[in-house]
Order: C-alpha cells, then structure tokens, then sequence
C-alpha cells in the first residue's frame, strides 16, 4: 500500500498498472470547495482503469479546527462523484491526528473532545455505510519523548516483558495498542464502536531529539510495529486487523528543522538512513 498526500500527476502516472493500492487525498486548503463542487473525483478519474485507488483521504488532521464541518459533507460529495465514474469501491475516509481527545487514559477512558463529538457522529455514520476505516496518525515516540519519566523506551517501542498498563481485565504491553484502544473506546462512547481504524501514518524520527530520537530506535520500533500489525489486534479489539502506513519514504529537508524532517527511511539521495527493507 501507498499513501500520496495529493494527486499529483507524475507520481499517478508512475502507478499505473502497478500492484499498489493507493491512498490518495486533495490539499487540505481544497477540502472546502470539495463540500459543494459536483467534480470532487476528477483529478483522479483519468488513473480510474489502471491505478489501484482503495481509499481517499479528506482532510489530514483537518478535525478539530475551525473547517472541520466541511469534512462530513465533503466526504458524502466525493462519494457520489466516485460513484458517478464508477469507482464504488473506493471509499472515503478522512484522517484525525492523535490528539483528539479529552481523555486517553486509562485506554477504556478514551473520549472525544466535545467540541467534535457531532462532528464525529457525522462522519462515523458515513464510514459505518459504506464499510471503511477511520484513519489516525498515531505516534508512540511523541507521548514517550514528552514523558519519559513515566512512559519506558520499552513500551514504546513494543518491547514490554510484562504489562505496564492493566486496564480492568485488559492488559497492554505496548503504547501502540494503548493510544489505538483509546480511539476505539472514545468511538464506542458516541455509539459508533462499529467503526473500524487505519493507522495513516507511524514511524519513529531518526534525529532531531537525542536521545530519543535515534536510528536505533527508529529501526526498532518500525521493525517491531511491521512483525506487530499483520497478525495482532489490541487488547480491546483482538480479532480486528489494522492497515497500517509508515511515515514515511523519505527525509523532507524543506520542513521545520527537528524530528519533522526525519522521519524517512531513505535520504533524498536514495539512500538509506539505516537497514530495513
């Protein structure tokens, strides 16, 4: 699976015929247009017959903000425009950031902000519909790295031995699964458990923030993170499989200078910055 963050002809034109199934999404600055124009699928219609489109994201990290009522009905607008071009099996989803709630802890305290509960009742109807995942980018090493006192480098890079949070009959050996179930408790708390998570984006920055962040660490937690997720669900969710992206192909030297820029498992040289693939 691939996860592009816009329709960008080049990079469409290089899927094509390729076995990839493919995220794609407009810029966030688009999405309001996207509420009412009738042509919400044309940049991709063109790709339709030999690109794999499986999801498209509306809005990345777009909820909570100030436009974040335009998600819901920008979601419903592509779906009709995908179903126009037929292209019913893509489906729409829409990606939240991991930090939405009021209350993350203990896992089963999760609960949503007030401020997008409707907002999210919105939207979990629509994904209840139609099948698809609500996707989060969700990141271990940004709890672990401001709380490392009271959050261990083991938990956070899946290597806990014995479980350091025991929520009532549930046990969690890592951080991972804590901040998913934490999702899934505050969805179950607006009456739409039903709703299943991707995770759009996780990984583990390679410098910027020693000692935290390191290559060491990085090469662990996504080496652990890809043994983790094809074969286990959460504690609270066992049986339940999530799609999962790595964030992310390559280091973004045009970012703010920090752990931003180095999350990639390539250099822009197309080298790599350590051993995985």
């Amino acid at each position: 699976m691939l996860r592009i963050y816009q329709p960008v002809p080049e990079v469409l034109d290089a899927l094509r015929s390729s076995r990839l199934s493919v995220a794609v999404g407009p810029k966030n600055e688009e999405l309001q247009n996207l509420a009412a124009t009738p042509d919400a699928a044309a940049a991709i219609a063109p790709y339709r017959n030999n690109v794999q489109f499986k999801w498209i994201t509306l809005g990345n990290e777009f909820i909570p903000g100030p436009l974040a009522t335009y998600v819901a009905p920008a979601m419903n607008n592509v779906r009709n425009a995908l179903m126009s071009i037929g292209l019913n099996v893509v489906k729409v989803t829409t990606v939240l950031p991991s930090n939405p709630l009021s209350a993350s802890y203990l896992p089963s305290a999760g609960t949503l902000d007030s401020s997008i509960t409707r907002i999210m009742s919105d939207i979990a109807s629509i994904l209840v519909q139609d099948g698809a995942p609500l996707m989060l980018n969700l990141y271990p090493y940004f709890p672990y790295s401001s709380d490392p006192d009271h959050i261990s480098l083991a938990y956070a890079l899946f290597r806990g031995t014995s479980p350091p949070v025991v929520d009532g009959v549930l046990n969690y050996f890592n951080l991972f699964d804590a901040m998913v179930d934490s999702f899934n408790a505050a969805l179950e708390k607006i009456n739409y458990g039903a709703v299943v998570l991707a995770i759009s984006e996780s990984g583990w920055p390679t410098t910027g923030n020693a000692p935290f962040a390191s290559i060491g660490n990085a090469q662990t937690c996504n080496k652990n993170l890809l043994e983790h997720v094809p074969t286990n669900g959460t504690p609270r969710r066992p049986s339940v499989l999530m799609d999962t992206f790595f964030f992310e192909m390559f280091n973004e030297n045009l970012k703010e200078s920090g752990v931003e820029q180095n999350f990639g498992f390539f250099y822009s040289n197309m080298e790599p910055v350590y051993p995985f693939w």
